[in-house]
């Protein structure tokens, strides 16, 4: 089972097929719809799948001359994999220009930056939507919603994610059956359209806007923090259905969601996403209510015995489950207090409606 998007971009579900080794996740072909920016916004628009427009460009010279041209905010991002830090929202002509001459001129993402996409700024809720597919049945999963900034009120720079909460208090059976049958179904009849089968999960992350649910961007696999809160809600056996997904047999298994709520809190190291430092002993593991989920990211063994350290700028998530997000989130910030480790940051206000 595939976590990492290098990994899939690279053609590691291809080279498992070809010698016979099952594995779940979407072959390179596929997983372009997340490798590379240009793709899946010439697949959207090709096929009708509602999205922010957008143009792409190729020559550091031609993007300016369009930026300048523009009313910000206006977004800026990288065409290839830049693990997360790819996309800027500019709110000021230079601020995109900035960010233009850092990708394509500078180099910061390599290779990745060789082309851009400069796209309108869409505005209203952002929501994570999932489904698991095996090329042609196609189930969505529950949706989420995640926190990016790194400080309370979404205030600070952007991170890989510190927290999430499903499902969304916003959600409706109405919006839910709009976003698979004009997104997540379609994406994935488009992709089979073009010869690139898509078996896994796909990732669908949604601005709901006025005029309805539009793709800000699509993932080829189960994102992070989001899963740590979506797949405690899964009835369903994971593995009878990954099985069901690489046999092709999708539309023979019923999968049963708990009808509950999670949310997930991430501990950080201090200074993250800027500098941090780790190696910093984690206590409080062992103290905390028997139904929590700890879920380890940046941490390794220490030589004492028992000892957990930290070791990245993401170190835990800590989550729980309720009859709803109010009751998940209690529990959550019940125990989460009882960790600590030099430095530890953590927002104090996901979830909260």
């Amino acid at each position: 089972m595939v976590g990492p998007e290098a990994s899939l971009a690279s053609g590691i579900v291809d080279h498992f097929q070809s010698i016979g080794i099952p594995i779940f996740g979407p072959g390179k072909a596929a997983a372009e719809i997340e490798s590379s920016k240009v793709f899946a916004k010439q697949l959207m628009e090709k096929y009708g799948i509602p999205c922010a427009s957008g143009v792409s460009f190729s020559e550091y010279g031609r993007a300016k001359r369009y930026v300048e041209q523009q009313i910000p905010p206006v977004v800026i991002k990288a065409d290839g994999l830049a693990a997360g830090k790819g996309v800027t929202v500019a709110h000021s002509i230079q601020e995109a220009i900035d960010a233009l001459y850092q990708i394509m001129e500078a180099k910061i993402f390599g290779a990745a930056g060789d082309r851009v996409v400069i796209e309108e700024c869409l505005t209203g809720k952002e929501m994570s939507s999932f489904a698991f597919t095996d090329g042609s049945t196609v189930i969505p999963l529950v949706s989420a919603c995640d926190y990016k900034p790194v400080f309370d009120g979404n205030q600070g720079p952007n991170t890989g994610g510190m927290g999430s909460y499903s499902p969304p208090y916003f959600t409706s059976p109405k919006l839910d059956k709009e976003v698979a049958e004009t997104i997540l179904r379609p994406s994935v009849k488009a992709l089979a359209a073009e010869k690139r089968p898509y078996k896994g999960v796909l990732y669908g992350g949604l601005m709901i806007t006025r005029d309805g649910p539009k793709v800000i961007e699509f993932n080829a696999r189960f994102g992070d923090p989001e899963t740590q809160v979506v797949l405690p809600l899964l009835k369903t056996d994971l593995v009878d259905i990954i099985l069901a997904i690489i046999s092709g047999n999708l539309d023979r298994i019923d999968i049963e969601w708990s009808g509950n709520a999670c949310v997930g809190v991430v501990m950080t190291s201090g200074g993250y996403p800027g500098s941090y430092r780790t190696g910093f002993p984690i206590s409080g593991l062992d103290s905390l209510d028997k139904d929590i989920m700890v879920f380890h990211a940046g941490t390794r063994v220490g030589t004492t015995k028992g000892q957990i350290l930290s070791y990245g700028g993401r170190v835990l998530t800590v989550a729980a489950t309720g009859r709803n997000i109010t009751e998940a989130r209690e529990k959550v910030y019940h125990n989460i207090s009882r960790i600590n480790f030099e430095g530890c940051h953590y927002r104090k206000d996901i979830a909260l409606i």
